[in-house]
């Protein structure tokens, strides 16, 4: 094989590989919002998990967008490791799907000759003003490109005839019994890794395999290591995932592993099964192969799915087992000191724009309970007098005051990423949501630690507040944490779901009160019955306080869309 050859092999592949990224996106547009509906809806055990995990599997065309999914919902609270195993072993099914597609139409069906038709369709609707329509485009067009492009695959690869030297470069591997199908499931591993997509490893296995350069029983020990391989990538992607993505990718290399260990054992009789059932059912054989058959894709399409099927059979009453192992391998790192780290947001995971929107969302809730974590300490720092502990205290609000700060950046930052693909009015007018609440609940943290100042230059100066003036605090104090746990619950709840009746009712309460105490604060001012630098303090905390009842009105605002 030249140079350009290969060159134009790899061509062919990234063209399979561009036309199926295309169709997943769109399909993921279209149902992305359906599907999580169903997913969220019928995972109440595993059993039915397993079907959910398949059907959105074969409806997405894509394990990964499904895993993604799952991990989604493992983070909001919807799903437990549990029942998200069982969604992830329906995956593995479900991703069998794509071999099917491009067995039956792909090597029995002509689609290459109906492509552009399909793409002259596809096309006009790209400029529509409906997102949903566009969507729709991009499934029509990435239909058409995938089997443009397995047809160009087909084509690239060179006739075995004019490279009798590769075929005898095979057979020195191919009569070496156990040994040819541990080497042959790690060229699969290999491969899936290096073009990054079990689909595509398979549509590469189905085409070497249909052409002759391997026989049936190493493209199925291929399909194996394939298997092994899409599990790998799924962990290295989700090492810059959050821990809950972490332990999805460790049950999927659990299971998968397994099963590629049982199946080693019994290859040769399975092998065997599948050929005597395809000659007396089918009257095809794919290890006996006269002429271009179809019983290769075939073959190995029952040999996947089969192969799938019964490894979910066999591990579906160890689903618990494997959960534990997963937690045990993969601990949870929730201290207080860690919280600055975000775990809900992994880049590496994220396949569509809305799917990253949700993982931030669950990280603008965590960014929430800290900032009301932070302000939980301006109560005990008011009435801390014991020197070693109010600079431990002093030294808290200053390091969660820096968490504030790093998780707008880190939030933004991540947002602006995602906003970088095309996004759905809806989506994109969550995003403004979301940036506008986090930069307010960054002005919270940065008040609150003003605030620590102030307390901090009270007690330095050795003033102590008079009972009516502790009270007043205390009244104003506990106005603005019930604004800030309603605040908390909001965004805790689907946004459309949110009212600002009640965090209007409670803004006009703090804005009443903070009047008052004004209002009480000037008279004693007027009467002498409290020293100006004790006064400013005291007038400088309400003040403080009242900014972050706007604050948090604002974000209830935001998240209403007012």
């Amino acid at each position: 094989m030249s140079l350009y050859e290969f060159i134009i092999i790899i061509g062919a592949l990234g063209f399979f590989i561009f036309g199926m990224k295309v169709m997943s996106d769109g399909i993921q547009k279209v149902a992305g919002s359906k599907m999580r509906k169903i997913l969220s809806g019928m995972t109440s055990n595993r059993f039915l998990g397993i079907a959910t995990g398949f059907m959105i599997t074969a409806l997405l065309q894509s394990s990964s967008a499904t895993t993604v999914m799952i991990v989604s919902f493992v983070n909001a609270g919807l799903l437990t490791l549990v029942e998200s195993i069982g969604v992830i072993m329906g995956a593995n099914i479900g991703t069998t799907i794509t071999a099917w597609l491009i067995s039956i139409l792909g090597f029995k069906v002509k689609i290459s000759s109906i492509a552009l038709p399909i793409i002259a369709i596809g096309f006009p609707m790209m400029f529509s003003s409906r997102a949903n329509i566009r969507s729709w485009a991009e499934v029509f067009i990435g239909f058409a490109l995938l089997f443009m492009g397995l047809d160009e695959l087909k084509n690239s690869v060179p006739d075995l005839k004019q490279n009798p030297e590769f075929l005898s470069f095979l057979s020195d591997y191919a009569g070496m019994g156990y040994l040819s199908t541990i080497i042959f499931i790690g060229v699969g591993t290999i491969l899936t890794l290096v073009v990054q997509s079990s689909s595509a490893a398979m549509a590469l296995t189905l085409v070497m395999c249909y052409e002759g350069y391997i026989p049936f029983e190493l493209a199925a020990a291929m399909v194996l290591g394939e298997n092994i391989g899409t599990t790998i990538t799924a962990n290295l992607a989700a090492l810059v995932g959050n821990v809950h993505a972490k332990r999805a990718a460790r049950a999927h290399f659990i299971f998968n592993i397994f099963g590629v260990i049982w199946m080693i054992i019994l290859f040769p009789l399975f092998i065997t099964n599948i050929d005597a059932y395809m000659s007396s059912n089918m009257g095809l054989s794919p290890i006996n192969v006269v002429g271009e058959s179809v019983a290769i894709p075939i073959g190995l399409s029952i040999f996947h799915t089969t192969f799938n099927i019964l490894n979910v059979v066999l591990l579906v009453g160890f689903v618990p087992l494997i959960s534990r192992i997963v937690i045990k391998i993969q601990p949870s790192k929730g201290d207080l000191d860690e919280l600055f780290h975000l775990e809900h947001i992994g880049t590496g995971l994220m396949s569509t724009p809305e799917l990253s929107i949700i993982e931030a969302n669950k990280e603008v809730s965590k960014f929430g309970s800290i900032v009301l974590k932070l302000y939980s300490f301006i109560p005990h720092l008011l009435v801390e007098k014991e020197g070693k502990k109010l600079r431990d205290r002093m030294a808290r609000v200053k390091k969660y005051e820096e968490i504030t700060d790093k998780m707008e950046m880190e939030i933004a930052d991540y947002l602006a990423k995602a906003s970088q693909g095309r996004l759905s009015d809806s989506v994109s007018t969550k995003v403004r949501s979301m940036i506008s609440i986090i930069n307010d609940m960054e002005r919270i943290g940065d008040i609150c630690y003003q605030m620590s100042i102030e307390i901090e230059r009270k007690n330095e100066k050795k003033i102590s507040f008079n009972k009516e003036l502790d009270s007043n605090l205390e009244e104003l104090l506990g106005a603005v944490n019930n604004s800030l746990e309603l605040m908390n619950k909001n965004l805790n709840t689907h946004y459309s779901q949110v009212s600002l009746s009640k965090a209007d009712e409670l803004e006009v309460g703090i804005n009443k009160l903070r009047d008052r105490l004004k209002q009480d604060y000037l008279e004693r001012i007027e009467k002498g019955n409290i020293k100006i630098s004790e006064g400013m303090i005291y007038i400088n905390l309400v003040h403080s306080l009242e900014k972050i009842g706007d604050h948090v009105f604002n974000i209830t605002e935001a998240i209403t869309g007012n």
